[in-house]
């Protein structure tokens, strides 16, 4: 036999959880075509021996709506062995469209997912209007990997009933917005997302369209998702994130309630945000108990949980700095780091800054700590420690060494010449450690995803969680159980692949794909994250590197190559569900 790619003697771990195994893959037009012992030659051979051989990476949740339309490479989660992505989460998104509503969605996806306003409006070329106009301008991109897309309630709502999208919809409404998702399905969208949380907000501080929806209208669009027969919906429930602002009126346990119910009525495949907090860090085993009961009688519900904490990390590269309210400091935001660092090292300007009280603020904003927050601050450090111990925290080694935790804030934010970064957990992060995320993720009825990729790029970079899961979690973690690999393959590709109907990937298997992850486990791990200004407008974000992806391939093209992106375009445009193609 002759192959177009050989990949001989790595460690394959297949996506479906079964034992790692040590064999060859052979790959043709772009598909595996045999795993195991295989003889023969091939225009190309990769020795992989030592190497982890793994599916690419499903993430399904992700917000690239916006940088999809610009970017082929999808950076920075192709650096992290992604090779398809999933966008149109938490209810919003830029399809279907007027073309006077433009500015709306770009607000509405700016204030929830931080993604910089003039970089949207200098990189989207508006080429549609319906949501089958924006799949086929997606399709009509070259790109390295593979994205498919759900269909958003706030832009539904908006494009239905236009300067009424806040007002609860009438039934004509309710017919059209059916419609509207019957037809979008049919032209290839992967599902329907609700955002319900009041902690979203445009830019301008407005609710999302949909954020109260009543029942009726939700059961009228999951009626019509039931009716095509395709297509997962996506929910981030009301109350998620309430501690960080906004008015909970309706509570989780409520969310759940109703979530079970109408999946276990129209059985669509449902899979809704799950995190802990810390007032209430037990409520997750309720949310779980709810949903397994709910699966026993037909439902398809599935929680959705992250890789570690969902907070932020605060600096002199970041939006949220502690000291951004203060005049002294305010006066040099605009100056380059380096020069900044400079100046900021100064004994006068330090006494000054420090001595400062902040301006009012807006919202929520870094400069609130205060010393109950201070036990909650960390610096990130050189290991990049995202579990943090408690005696690690801003508040312990002020005590530690008699000093204000002002000042040894200040002072941690210049180490690594000002590029140091303090994580200030908000959920997920109970009692000061992962044990109850590990249980979350231990738990076959959850879903992995919530890495938000592309999104609050301004305060995070949460892109890596693919990265994370596969080195902190399988192999460095020591402050509880680890992550069994196969169990974190599996996590990671073949089971986001098939809850999402995507047969034709995240398995190493004749007739799948041949998306492919080669990776050296033993020095796999993250970069410190870094502010670039490379987004449309010189609009800046944080990114955050990898080392240990020997290559990444889409359809048996290399896609990065020890971290470098290659010229390769073999991705395209995921349109519905795709069967496992014949072996």
């Amino acid at each position: 036999m002759s192959y177009d790619l050989l990949i001989r003697g790595g460690t394959v771990v297949d996506g479906t959880g079964a034992p790692a195994r040590t064999a060859d893959v052979a790959v043709n037009d772009g598909l595996i075509v045999e795993v195991g012992r295989v003889d023969g030659r091939a225009r190309r051979t990769i020795d992989a021996d030592g190497l982890t051989v793994t599916p690419g990476f499903v993430d399904i949740h992700t917000h690239f709506d916006g940088q999809a339309t610009w970017d082929p490479h999808l950076t920075p989660s192709s650096w992290h062995g992604v090779t398809t992505a999933i966008m149109g989460n938490c209810g919003i998104g830029f399809a279907p469209v007027h073309h006077d509503r433009h500015d709306f969605l770009i607000e509405l996806m700016e204030g929830v997912e931080d993604i910089p306003g003039s970089a949207l409006a200098e990189g989207i070329n508006w080429q549609w209007e319906s949501f089958g106009e924006y799949l086929d301008a997606l399709e009509r991109m070259p790109r390295a990997v593979d994205v498919g897309t759900q269909i958003p309630q706030a832009a539904l709502r908006a494009y239905v009933m236009g300067d009424r999208a806040l007002d609860a919809p009438t039934a004509d409404d309710l017919a059209a917005m059916s419609r509207a998702v019957t037809d979008s399905l049919h032209a290839g969208a992967l599902g329907m997302s609700f955002g319900r949380t009041a902690g979203h907000r445009s830019a301008s501080g407005q609710p999302v369209p949909g954020t109260y929806s009543e029942e009726d209208e939700l059961a009228a669009l999951m009626a019509a998702m039931a009716k095509a027969g395709t297509g997962v919906l996506q929910v981030v429930p009301a109350g998620v994130g309430g501690e960080m602002g906004g008015d909970q009126r309706h509570s989780i346990d409520a969310e759940v309630e109703w979530i079970c119910r109408l999946g276990q009525q129209f059985g669509i495949p449902l899979t809704f945000l799950a995190m802990v907090n810390e007032q209430d860090p037990h409520d997750w085993q309720r949310w779980f108990a709810d949903v397994r009961t709910a699966n026993a009688a037909g439902a398809n519900v599935r929680p959705q949980v992250a890789s570690r904490a969902f907070g932020m990390l605060m600096g002199h590269q970041s939006r949220m700095n502690p000291f951004r309210h203060r005049p002294s400091y305010r006066a040099l935001m605009d100056l380059p780091l380096e020069k900044r660092v400079v100046l900021l090292r100064d004994p006068e300007l330090r006494a000054r800054i420090l001595a400062e009280p902040p301006d009012a603020g807006d919202g929520l904003s870094a400069d609130r700590l205060n010393r109950h927050t201070f036990k909650r601050v960390y610096p990130l450090g050189d290991l990049l420690d995202y579990e943090p111990s408690a005696d690690n925290s801003i508040a312990a080694i002020a005590e530690r060494e008699c000093r204000d935790p002002w000042e040894v804030t200040y002072d941690t934010l210049l180490g690594a010449e000002g590029r140091e970064f303090l994580l200030f957990p908000l959920l997920n992060y109970a009692g000061n450690d992962y044990h109850h995320l590990h249980d979350m993720m231990s738990d076959p009825v959850s879903l992995q995803g919530l890495g938000d990729a592309g999104a609050h790029c301004g305060i995070v970079c949460d892109a890596s969680m693919t990265t994370y899961l596969m080195s902190y979690w399988v192999r460095d973690r020591t402050r509880g159980p680890r992550i069994p690999l196969e169990t974190a393959v599996h996590r990671l590709t073949g089971d986001p692949a098939a809850f999402y109907g995507l047969g034709d990937r995240g398995v190493l298997a004749p007739g799948r794909r041949a998306d492919i992850n080669l990776i050296d486990l033993e020095n796999l791990g993250l970069h410190y994250p870094e502010l670039v200004e490379d987004l449309p407008a010189g609009a800046g974000r944080l990114i955050q590197r990898s080392d240990g992806y020997v290559e990444t391939l889409v359809r048996g093209q290399t896609i990065v190559d020890h971290g470098e992106l290659t010229d390769n375009r073999p991705g395209g445009l995921v349109r519905g569900a795709r069967p496992a193609a014949a072996a």
